[in-house]
């Protein structure tokens, strides 16, 4: 981030710089980086799930997908075994968490908003 509390390279960003919040559904989350001006990122909310966030804000321009250290723990039902990262050009970054359960959920929930206006553009 630079001195005005910009993401530079959202790629680069770590947790625990942002803002902690409690969202819909008691789902905890970050919010780092401030929104680029007119952004659809500002009506999010922690723990939307990624439906929800699809249908407001459209196709992505990238998304992946990472088994997080949960994943390995054997006899573990609970949240955050997956995280759903996608990249919205001039926006930013969402990463979402899988929900509690034994299989892949395609309806995760938002649990990190990364705001940058140089997402996806060249420097």
């Amino acid at each position: 981030m630079n001195a005005n509390g910009e993401v530079v390279d959202s790629k680069l960003v770590e947790s625990g710089y942002g803002q902690k919040v409690k969202g819909k559904d008691d789902w905890e989350g970050e919010i780092t980086g401030k929104p680029a001006p007119g952004s659809k990122f500002t009506r999010l909310k922690i723990g939307m799930s990624a439906t929800e966030v699809r249908s407001m804000l459209g196709e992505p321009s990238d998304q992946g997908v990472h088994p997080t250290g949960k994943a390995w723990i054997p006899f573990y039902f609970g949240s955050d075994k997956y995280r759903y990262e996608t990249v919205y050009k001039g926006q930013g970054r969402l990463l979402f968490a899988s929900s509690a359960g034994m299989s892949w959920d395609p309806n995760m929930h938002l649990i990190w908003i990364i705001h940058s206006a140089h997402e996806g553009t060249t420097r």
